[in-house]
């Protein structure tokens, strides 16, 4: 899946000259948490979240706080430079940046001028949607040895009960290099045809557990 696929296209932004105050309340108008900073080219030169507006505003426990520190402009405070992505890029692979950058909003760019926008909730979303939970169905993880062809082996087994599988994923077993979990989520209340069949097969069946189930 492309960023350009999940992408928030609808960007409110903010020249650098723009004030603390107005900033505040675009923010709490639109009940967002990051605004782009941007040149007249649009080029993102900046970013404001909704943490350092709070932090660069004067506390309201303060009777003599001083309120012309919301008339700055919000250059002074915004956050640069700034980690942007493309809209060919690979969500899958932008998750790390995430979490590897701490960062919550990614702006996204194509030909140095801001394009659209990634929040963590956005990703968190579409992750929900590729592994499947978002949809009534059922898990099956298996282990299986780590060698070409085992995933459309087992996947076999499925298409004999004609069993919509809505997503797979890959995990690795432990710390052992010879095998691995493929966990299948597929579209159906009662698996258990499924779950006997790869019983019979011979496929150890990390959950449900390996128990052996009832023969047909």
């Amino acid at each position: 899946m492309l960023v350009e696929e999940i992408m928030k296209t609808d960007v409110i932004t903010l020249p650098p000259t723009a004030t603390i105050a107005e900033t505040l309340v675009i923010l709490q108008e639109n009940k967002i948490r990051h605004i782009p900073i941007v040149d007249r080219e649009n080029a993102v030169i900046g970013i404001v979240s909704d943490r350092d507006v709070r932090d660069a505003s004067p506390s309201i426990l303060l009777k003599d706080a001083d309120q012309g520190e919301l008339e700055h402009e919000i250059q002074t405070i915004m956050s640069h430079p700034v980690v942007t992505i493309h809209p060919m890029d690979f969500v899958e692979e932008i998750a790390s940046i995430f979490y590897n950058k701490e960062i919550a909003c990614l702006p996204v760019v194509s030909g140095s001028r801001l394009v659209g926008i990634i929040t963590e909730k956005d990703m968190l979303h579409t992750l929900i949607q590729l592994t499947g939970t978002h949809v009534q169905s059922s898990l099956i993880e298996v282990k299986v040895p780590h060698r070409p062809g085992i995933l459309p082996e087992v996947a076999t087994i499925f298409g004999k009960r004609k069993a919509n599988i809505v997503s797979v994923l890959i995990y690795p077993f432990g710390n052992d290099p010879d095998y691995k979990v493929l966990v299948f989520r597929i579209q159906t209340l009662n698996p258990m045809p499924v779950i006997q069949d790869l019983r019979d097969a011979g496929y150890q069946l990390m959950w449900p557990n390996n128990i052996p189930g009832p023969k047909r």
